[in-house]
């Protein structure tokens, strides 16, 4: 997906090759030195096993978009601040941080003693270079800095961040996903950032064998106190039914590779610990407004009105989704109450006629990666086959996938959004004709207006009607279609503790122990 859209080459695994590596609570040494001896570096303790539906593309916080590399890099990078379990920023790499009485100037205040996984000191040098490289870079981040006019260090502690106007989401922006994660210039000058980098998280990177495992260890100097994991060895399994026998038979500790018809029967299943957690994350289609075809916007609302929500939902998640014609759940501060494309096959066929549209070819673009997009888009086409559009659906991995999206190649495309904590994160980048996810060419004079507006409104209730109304016009045009929002499902061996599935998909071990 993006921006924890996310995924890149799935490798499936046969069971055999699962079932490699050390029992549940065995102690480890991951630097290949004695666990008893106390050597520097050496890191004891239960290694956790865990399955995640694919392998990252790249493991550098900063360009990747991959969901299956943010799983890995949760764990090995930290942010300025971080969302806790209501998704309310905390302190994390910035101890504390105050705001000038204008909301002009923010000044952050990292924390004593943080160190990176080789040793050396992270400074408020790091964290101007992280962020000068994702602007200058124009990387896919570089939007979440729209508004700001500068970055100094004025001290090896202090970050100083200027904005032209008040930007109520700037702390949303800078810690709501490990995109915005502060790296180390010298693990990103020396090329090696992307297979073997270097954090100040909880776990660092040991090896890295790709379409094998990636294998953590525990930092012993982390900040937030050292884990009490010996390490983590993530595993690249996208078959849910390998994922779960190897889940059963204690091959592996935890997954979110579950197949949602197996729901029900998991919770029944006292062997195992189901984690169901309402997501703020959104599945969408795009039609490529550059291509004269989807040009027209009653075209794009007869498809709109065409497509069965209701049957996709049953057919992705078996129910555990829910429908909506927006990007917001319910249970969110910011939904809004959006329901205008009931399937009615009979207003889709007026609009097309309206719009002289007689039928052709659509290139749906889906992904192999995310099997709910391939199963999404052969129910969109019998949809769309009684209005004379045949959809000729392709798969290919994700980075190709991502390639044909920034190139335009394709008349439409289904993806998710994922880890969604502020407006501001999604629909500018995905909406405004200057955002930086803006494949599908969508521009709107007003909504833009509302977008810049709702940016520096610093009152909740009247970025919530900003939002509210910039969100129905996108709908109306049907810049996105929207199809539901997914629930976060996982499981768990009961040894796991000190863990728990997250509304943002954040997969966090660093409070986590392991029995056995």
């Amino acid at each position: 997906m993006k921006r924890r859209t996310f995924v890149s080459g799935v490798l499936l695994m046969a069971t055999g090759a699962v079932a490699a590596g050390c029992s549940t609570g065995e102690g480890v040494d991951l630097d290949g030195e004695s666990t008893s001896g106390g050597t520097d570096g050496a890191t004891t303790g239960a290694v956790l096993r865990v399955a995640i539906g694919g392998e990252p593309d790249q493991l550098d916080p900063n360009k990747t978009s991959a969901y299956f590399s943010f799983q890995v890099l949760e764990n090995v990078f930290d942010t300025l601040v971080a969302p806790d379990e209501k998704l309310e920023m905390q302190p994390a790499l910035a101890e504390t941080w105050e705001t000038s009485e204008d909301q002009l100037t923010w000044t952050f205040h990292l924390r004593e003693g943080v160190t990176w996984h080789d040793g050396s000191a992270l400074t408020s040098a790091d964290v101007v270079y992280t962020y000068n490289r994702i602007i200058d870079e124009e990387l896919s981040n570089a939007w979440k800095f729209g508004s700001v006019t500068g970055i100094e260090a004025p001290d090896e502690l202090t970050v100083v961040i200027t904005v032209g106007a008040p930007t109520p989401s700037l702390l949303s922006s800078l810690g709501g996903f490990k995109g915005l994660a502060i790296v180390q210039e010298a693990n990103v000058t020396s090329g090696e950032i992307g297979t073997k980098p270097i954090g100040t998280g909880p776990y660092s990177v040991t090896e890295y064998a790709s379409g094998d495992q990636i294998t953590l260890a525990a930092n012993p100097d982390y900040w937030g106190g050292a884990p009490a994991l010996g390490g983590i060895e993530y595993r690249f399994i996208s078959e849910p039914s390998t994922a779960l026998a190897a889940l059963r038979s204690g091959e592996i500790d935890w997954t979110d590779v579950v197949p949602p018809q197996q729901v029900a029967e998991l919770q029944d299943d006292d062997s195992l610990v189901v984690g169901i957690t309402p997501s703020s994350d959104y599945w969408y289609l795009a039609l490529n407004q550059k291509r004269e075809a989807w040009s027209d916007v009653r075209v794009r609302q007869a498809i709109a009105y065409a497509i069965d929500r209701d049957a996709i939902v049953q057919a992705v998640s078996y129910g555990t989704a829910a429908a909506n014609q927006l990007a917001i759940p319910q249970d969110s501060f910011w939904y809004t109450e959006y329901s205008r494309y009931s399937t009615d096959l009979t207003t889709a066929q007026e609009l097309l006629d309206e719009a002289g549209f007689t039928g052709g070819t659509l290139d749906m673009l889906a992904t192999s990666d995310y099997p709910e997009t391939v199963t999404a888009a052969q129910i969109i086409a019998s949809n769309l086959e009684p209005l004379g559009i045949t959809v000729e659906i392709r798969q290919p991995d994700f980075s190709t996938w991502l390639d044909e999206q920034n190139s335009g190649n394709f008349d439409m495309l289904m993806m998710g959004w994922l880890g969604n904590i502020d407006p501001d994160d999604f629909y500018y980048a995905q909406h405004h004709s200057a955002g930086g996810s803006n494949a599908q060419g969508y521009a709107n004079a007003e909504v833009d207006e509302l977008l810049d507006a709702a940016r520096t409104e610093l009152d909740k209730d009247a970025r919530k009607e900003l939002y509210a109304s910039a969100a129905t016009t996108i709908a109306d045009e049907c810049s996105y279609i929207y199809l539901y929002n997914p629930s976060v499902i996982q499981t768990w061996s009961p040894d796991l503790e000190g863990y728990e599935a997250r509304a943002d998909r954040a997969i966090r071990f660093a409070t986590a122990t392991l029995a056995g």
